[in-house]
Order: structure tokens, then sequence, then C-alpha cells
């Protein structure tokens, strides 16, 4: 793999569009996104412009992206990690237990598939999430929709583990999402 992994710059709000853009046409993306291509593309720029600077090393901590990027400064793929505490309002899914980071926005193109960007990807996400110290998080989480097998297998591969909580996906009255978890190495509770 070819590719630097690292997290976006604020002023990446361009690049940053147009992989959540590409994402949200993937064939799959009804399964891996609650967003629309839809509604992403009718958003204004100031919004793409807050959502890097927010998920950038000079936003909050709250928020981080990273992205592969190949030789020739495209973005082949794309993670970004939630902080959520349990004192924090719930964005998706059940409240956290515990400190922890919540990963969404996973997309690989398809010609940087099989590659290794997402194992590489992952491991940039889950190292940060390791290395926080306010909070110190004890588990990485993630939903996957019941129907994606692809991202699933991946997810146990990479170490992730079922953890029994499924929550209804936002409008749909059968699909539901099942979170999986990766425990801090060392956590007697199954890390």
């Amino acid at each position: 793999m070819d590719h630097l992994i690292r997290d976006i710059r604020a002023d990446e709000w361009e690049k940053a569009r147009e992989i959540r853009l590409a994402a949200l046409r993937d064939p799959v993306a009804h399964l891996a996104f609650l967003d629309t291509y839809g509604a992403a593309v009718e958003r204004p720029d100031s919004f793409w412009r807050e959502r890097a600077e927010a998920s950038s090393g000079s936003g909050d901590g709250t928020v981080r992206q990273f992205v592969a990027e190949g030789p020739d400064r495209s973005w082949a793929g794309t993670i970004t990690l939630l902080v959520e505490r349990p004192s924090d309002e719930v964005r998706f899914g059940e409240p956290a237990k515990v400190d922890q980071t919540h990963v969404v926005g996973v997309y690989v193109r398809p010609e940087a598939r099989g590659t290794g960007v997402i194992d590489a990807l992952f491991r940039a996400g889950v190292e940060w999430s390791w290395a926080l110290t306010d909070p110190v998080v004890e588990r990485v989480r993630l939903y996957v929709h019941e129907e994606n097998a692809r991202a699933a297998a991946f997810y146990r591969r990479f170490g992730f583990t079922a953890t029994g909580e499924r929550v209804a996906v936002p409008g749909s009255d059968t699909a539901v999402e099942v979170e999986y978890e990766l425990r801090r190495p060392g956590d007697p509770s199954g890390g």
C-alpha cells in the first residue's frame, strides 16, 4: 500500500466534501450511511468548512477524520471517529456506558479496495482512540447494517466483536444496525 494515512486539515473541506459525496453514490451507500447523496449535495459550503474544521487536528478533539492519501494526493478512503462520553447526548444507537469512540463515515473507493487501505485507516483510528487521555477511551464501537456482510466481515477480521445491541435504522420499519466493539487491550471486560 502506497498511501499516507493522516488526519485531514481544516482547509481541505472541498476534498472532504468530494469523498463524502462519492461515498454516498456507492451502490451500498443505503446500507452504510444514514445520509443521502441528495441531502448532502444540497448542503452549503459553510457546512463542509465547519465539518472539516471540526474533524481536523485543529478541531476540539471530539471528532477526527483520517484519509488515505495516494502519491498523487488523491484520497482513496476515509474514516471518522467521534468521542462519546456517558454524559453526552446520544447521536446514534445506545447511550455510551463508558468513554469511547464511535467509528462513522467509513469509505474506500472501489479501485483501492483490497489494497490494505481499510486496514491502515482502521489502525490509525484505533491508535488515535487509544492515545486519547481526556477521556481515556475504553472501547471503539461502530454500527453495521445487518445486510452489509462485506463490512461486517472486515470488522470481525480486524478484531471487532458483536455486542448483541441492535438498533432500528431511522426511516425503516424492519432494518437494524448491529453494534460491534473493540475493547482497549488489557481491558478485563473484553480486551
